[in-house]
């Protein structure tokens, strides 16, 4: 039977960190850590996500800034915004939640975000920083840093392992390949193109599933007592459940028990973690703007 990772007790162990230190800023008379949220149009999960954020803040001492936009909002409004923000001192991170509305440019609004306030390390800076040997981002896509912190913590080598990220995405699978690579794993990216994908998966010390689709990853994928990260989130019907659907990840999870050596579940796993890091990335912002 697998170990348990338990991503809300590691996430809970950060946010009382954070907590603490924040408490340690205000007492030493130095401005409190705020994140400025900017959420554009209606999409259900969106407004959740950001609700998560803004709680986690006010319970860890950060000054929370919400701004609410709709999906029609111009492209030159939004970065208008941003650049407001950019020049507030009470705000140290920016945060605007993706996906944005169709027709508005993404990478732009990123770019315009000041590197020392993205908070959510999504600029193309931070990105290309990450990317390169020897160069250190400011800050770290909080979901992948929340992945490589709850692998640490947990006490798993990386160091020479053979690591598989499933999936390629500039949020989670492209930034935790390249922190893997960090730590000196060997790593493979696997995708829809990928040949003989069971095999490669089944390969892996470290497996990390980050494709968005619902259990994919079956018993036989999986490397007997390899470490299962399963970074999915998807909504399936259930009749059985109250609501009528439930939350899995991207791994058959009941299967992957009997096999694996750990796995994280999914609610509970590397989801607390992401907010976790949230906050500790804004923390650091608020130190940064002491410097």
């Amino acid at each position: 039977m697998a170990t348990i990772l338990d991503g809300k007790v590691i996430a809970d162990e950060i946010r009382a960190e954070v907590a603490e230190k924040t408490a340690a800023r205000k007492a030493a008379g130095k401005r409190q850590p705020g994140l400025a949220a900017v959420l554009v149009g209606d999409d259900p999960a969106s407004h959740v996500y950001v609700k998560m954020k803004r709680k986690a803040c006010e319970k860890a001492g950060i000054q929370s800034f919400y701004y609410e936009l709709p999906a029609s909002t111009p492209q030159a409004e939004l970065e208008t915004l941003v650049a407001k923000l950019n020049a507030d001192p009470a705000v140290h991170g920016i945060l605007v939640q993706l996906p944005l509305p169709k027709g508005l440019d993404e990478e732009r609004v990123l770019q315009a975000i000041d590197i020392r306030k993205d908070v959510d390390g999504f600029h193309p800076l931070n990105i290309g920083r990450l990317a390169q040997k020897g160069r250190e981002p400011l800050f770290l896509p909080a979901t992948p840093a929340g992945v490589m912190v709850l692998l640490q913590r947990s006490g798993v080598k990386l160091e020479g392992a053979n690591a598989v990220v499933l999936g390629r995405s500039n949020i989670v699978g492209m930034p935790v390949a390249l922190l893997l690579i960090e730590a000196n794993a060997t790593v493979t990216v696997c995708h829809s193109r990928t040949k003989n994908l069971k095999e490669v998966c089944a390969s892996a010390d470290v497996l990390v599933a980050a494709v968005g689709r619902p259990e994919m990853v079956k018993r036989d994928w999986i490397k007997p007592g390899a470490v299962v990260i399963d970074v999915g989130v998807n909504r399936i019907d259930d009749p059985t459940a109250e609501k009528g659907t439930r939350l899995v990840g991207d791994v058959a999870y009941e299967e992957a028990l009997d096999v694996a050596g750990a796995i994280t579940p999914v609610p509970g796993g590397v989801g607390p973690m992401t907010i976790a890091m949230l906050l500790a990335n804004t923390l650091k912002a608020a130190e940064l703007a002491d410097s």
